[in-house]
Formats: structure tokens, C-alpha cells, sequence
């Protein structure tokens, strides 16, 4: 009996020895160096400018993912840089041109909204045809849905890119 319960805390020992070296490794691959500001604004300037070379090709959803990873580094880019910020004062060109990217950021929003409506309702009457047992009539209703979707969602992306091409003008003092 004793030596049973020997063996057995000697292994639970050694197990213990074992999970303790291999999470130590782990936690030393898993977190990865945070890149500094440069080099950080100059990922998100990339990322920002795949996603409208994606948005032309049509590729939406590789578009929205390069989008939403700019829009990242970004909002931590304004975390860590607050103060900087508060300092640096705009010129006259990146002011004018901050408007000029607003503006068109809002008339693109504001075309694709009107769109998601018609798309809805567009889906709501395909719906309700099929159930009148209109099958033609409602699948052209909802690949009209669909397209309206799809214009929707492109405008929606490019006015995130305007947005973002705001952040990119407003952090160019990182990567001189």
C-alpha cells in the first residue's frame, strides 16, 4: 500500500512537472510581439489598400475581412496614440481632404441603405409569391433580392474604405 501511493505521487509529481513546462512553452509561443506604430500603420495602410483592390474584383467578403482587420489596427493605433493626436494639428490639404472622404464615405452609405430596404422587401415578396405557389415569379424576386444585397454591401464596404483612408491621413505622422 505504501508503496502504491509512492509511485502514484511520484507520477502525479511528474505530471504536474509536465504541464507546468509545457504551458510555460505555449504562453511563450502564443503571444507574439506587438509591432510597433510604424510598422502597424503601415499593415493597416496594406490591409486598407487589398481591400479596394477585393472590392474591385468583386470579392465582398475578402474585402470586408481586409476592412474590419485595418479598422483594428487603427482603433489601436488611436488607443496608443492619443496624446500624439491631441498634438498634431492637420494641414490644410489633409483637412479638405478629410471632408472630401467624409462626404463620399456618407453619399455611399447612404445609397446602400435605401438598398437593404428594397432588398428586404424584395425577399418578403419572394416569400409570399412562392407561397402562392408562384415558384418563376418568386425566384426572380429573390435573385433581385440578392443583387440589391450585394449592391448594398459593396457601397456599405467602400464607404468603410473612405472612413479608413481618414484614419490613414490622420496617422501618417507614424510612417513618415
Amino acid at each position: 500500500m505504501y508503496l502504491f501511493r509512492r509511485n502514484q505521487a511520484i507520477c502525479l509529481l511528474a505530471l504536474v512537472l509536465t504541464l507546468a513546462l509545457a504551458g510555460a512553452g505555449w504562453s511563450q509561443t502564443a503571444t507574439p510581439t506587438p509591432p510597433d506604430s510604424a510598422s502597424a500603420y503601415r499593415q493597416a495602410v496594406a490591409y486598407l489598400d487589398q481591400a479596394e483592390q477585393q472590392l474591385t474584383a468583386k470579392n465582398l467578403s475578402a474585402a470586408l475581412s481586409l476592412v474590419k482587420q485595418s479598422n483594428e489596427i487603427f482603433t489601436r493605433l488611436q488607443k496608443e496614440s492619443a496624446g500624439k493626436l491631441a498634438e498634431r494639428e492637420l494641414t490644410a490639404q489633409e483637412s479638405q481632404q478629410l471632408a472630401i472622404n467624409q462626404k463620399l464615405a456618407n453619399e455611399a452609405q447612404a445609397q446602400a441603405d435605401p438598398l437593404l430596404e428594397t432588398a428586404a422587401a424584395k425577399k418578403k415578396e419572394a416569400e409570399e409569391l412562392r407561397a402562392k405557389g408562384q415558384a418563376e415569379a418568386g425566384d426572380a424576386a429573390e435573385r433581385e433580392s440578392k443583387d440589391k444585397y450585394l449592391q448594398a454591401q459593396t457601397l456599405s464596404i467602400k464607404s468603410a474604405t473612405y472612413a479608413l483612408r481618414n484614419q490613414q491621413i490622420i496617422f501618417r505622422f507614424l510612417a513618415p
